[in-house]
């Protein structure tokens, strides 16, 4: 792992580089979830074990060792652009073990499992759209279970301890991004881990996984280059006409009726003086090519919102049916009633709530029917 060690430095030294240049900030970033299994390989010490056996009085003829394992990790982390990302996961480095024969007659046997999880950070050297190398440094939280099994004449005195320990990790690897939201990784990493009796030492773990990300944007779709044809020789020819002019806005014109000179208080009948007005403002139409007249009934803020919707809605349909017997299409009139929602006076000229004869006459600006006319051309504008 020592050209690991080195080519991990000068990949970190690259990649942060690129993360602070002008460009990195403008990749996507985002969360990601991954696995990654493989194969866990620990160097025992055997030179150690025997030492140990022989300050018991018990020599070694033999030993053998299991220093290979399943293993595997989880993690997600959060990619802040290409260049840099931050990491954090559960590994499970599996389990190894040794089997010492002694003089006199005896045999120790020993094995450990670790498991833990990590923090780390991570640099990625972008190689194309796709491919990318990374360098991973960081710290490791792990537990070591220890089990020793001792016959004949190797006793045991601890047969399962165990332990947790922080420590340090660090590694490299290869990613390969099939998509912009999923890809592959391989992995090589050492482990550095205390076990349960005292002793540190290096696991080196050798991973392939997969891996998920989220919240990308998906790539915009290439905006096709405008190929420009070289103009054709054309004879003289005269100025086409220009453009007739576009046709005039809609013109937009109101008159407010007062409803105390067209109903009755509370009623929605509509009076012979608020139909004298209603036939002038009829009269004052004759020539317009009116879209459509719309006819809003208002109520002042006394009373229920469900009587005073109810009242304001009579009222319009009054006014419009009036209006119909005037000679106007029905179909180009809109007839709607709103509470006291649109009012005309401020709220603080009149105050109070109670229903006193000088509320109701200071509210009587909002007791009011606004007559709306959207017209193409006029030949008069009522009076407002």
């Amino acid at each position: 792992m020592k050209i690991a060690q080195i080519f991990g430095t000068t990949l970190l030294a690259t990649a942060l580089a690129g993360v602070f240049s002008s460009e990195a900030f403008a990749e996507d970033a985002g969360w990601y979830l991954g696995f990654n299994a493989g194969q866990s390989r620990a160097k025992i010490d055997n030179s150690r074990i025997a030492d140990d056996l022989l300050i018991d009085g018990l020599a070694v003829t033999s030993i053998g060792d299991e220093n290979r394992h399943f293993a595997f990790k989880t993690f997600g982390g959060y990619e802040f652009n290409r260049y840099f990302s931050l990491e954090s996961g559960y590994f499970n480095l599996g389990r190894f073990g040794f089997r010492a024969d002694t003089l006199p007659a005896g045999s120790l046997h020993g094995d450990i499992k670790i498991q833990g999880a990590n923090f780390d950070a991570v640099a990625s050297l972008p190689i194309g759209d796709q491919f990318s190398l990374f360098a991973r440094g960081g710290v490791i939280y792990e537990q070591s279970r220890d089990t020793f099994i001792g016959t004949g004449a190797v006793a045991v005195l601890d047969p399962s301890p165990h332990r947790w320990a922080a420590n340090y990790k660090f590694g490299f690897g290869a990613q390969y991004d099939f998509t912009r939201f999923f890809g592959m990784r391989l992995e090589a990493e050492r482990y550095r881990v205390d076990d349960a009796v005292g002793n540190k030492g290096d696991i080196d773990l050798y991973t392939a996984g997969l891996i998920v990300k989220f919240g990308r944007r998906e790539d915009p779709a290439p905006i096709p280059r405008a190929v420009t044809p070289e103009p054709e020789p054309v004879a003289a020819v005269a100025p086409p006409p220009p453009p007739p002019p576009p046709p005039p806005p809609p013109i937009r014109k109101q008159v407010s009726f007062s409803a105390d000179s067209l109903f009755d208080f509370a009623k929605d009948t509509v009076r012979p003086a608020g139909k004298a007005a209603l036939n002038e403002f009829a009269r004052q139409l004759q020539g317009d090519r009116f879209r459509t007249i719309t006819v809003t009934g208002h109520t002042d803020r006394i009373g229920s919102h469900e009587y005073n919707l109810s009242l304001s809605t009579r009222r319009a349909e009054s006014v419009k049916a009036y209006l119909v017997e005037t000679g106007i299409p029905a179909d180009k009139i809109v007839a709607r009633g709103v509470d006291g929602e649109d009012p005309v006076t401020k709220p603080d000229e009149c105050p109070g709530k109670e229903r006193t004869p000088k509320l109701i006459a200071c509210l009587q600006p909002d007791r009011r029917v606004d007559v709306e006319v959207t017209a193409i051309e006029t030949s008069a504008a009522p009076n407002n």
